[in-house]
């Protein structure tokens, strides 16, 4: 199999960016798909305590309906906002580096900003997930605490999004 030469991105980081990494992260991860599973499973027993409510002889229990949705609303809005806070904080740590540069290739990832320059070898980043947007590259650890975020739009021409995903399947394994 022949190696592709590297290929380059360019890109400003955005809230959107590290809260679709998050999200990705929370699908890719057991750690990530436990908390899922938990969150679904509370909303599960919830929604059953609701239907026993209303399925019980005599009028349902107001206090009841209400700590339910209440609850389930609490569940929804977990799900949905704690990865877009958690994005919002991420993206104000890196939002202040400015323009972000990232080389990838056969021998890894090298991410430069105005501020710093990491080069990651493939075996700290032994996986990755694809969104619409992203490619979220991620350490081995079950919790994926490392992460690179690497935005389609930093490409320079949509033929270099494919390469970069055939240098990602070469090097890492696709979660």
């Amino acid at each position: 199999m022949q190696a592709t030469s590297a290929v380059e991105l360019a890109y400003l980081p955005t809230t959107a960016d590290a809260a679709g990494a998050i999200r990705a992260r929370m699908r890719a991860t057991p750690a990530g798909r436990l908390q899922n599973g938990v969150l679904l499973a509370g909303a599960v027993v919830l929604l059953g305590a609701l239907v026993l409510n209303f399925a019980a002889p005599g009028d349902p229990s107001l206090r009841s309906t209400v700590v339910c949705l209440a609850a389930l609303a609490l569940i929804g809005g977990m799900y949905v906002l704690v990865p877009t806070l958690q994005g919002r904080q991420v993206y104000k740590m890196v939002a202040a580096q400015g323009e972000f540069q990232a080389v990838v290739d056969d021998g890894g990832v090298r991410v430069t900003s105005r501020d710093s320059e990491t080069t990651y070898r493939w075996p700290m980043l032994t996986r990755y997930a694809e969104t619409d947007a992203l490619f979220v590259l991620m350490t081995p650890d079950k919790y994926g605490v490392g992460l690179v975020v690497l935005p389609k739009r930093g490409a320079a021409e949509p033929a270099d999004v494919e390469r970069l995903r055939a240098v990602l399947d070469r090097n890492a394994t696709r979660t």
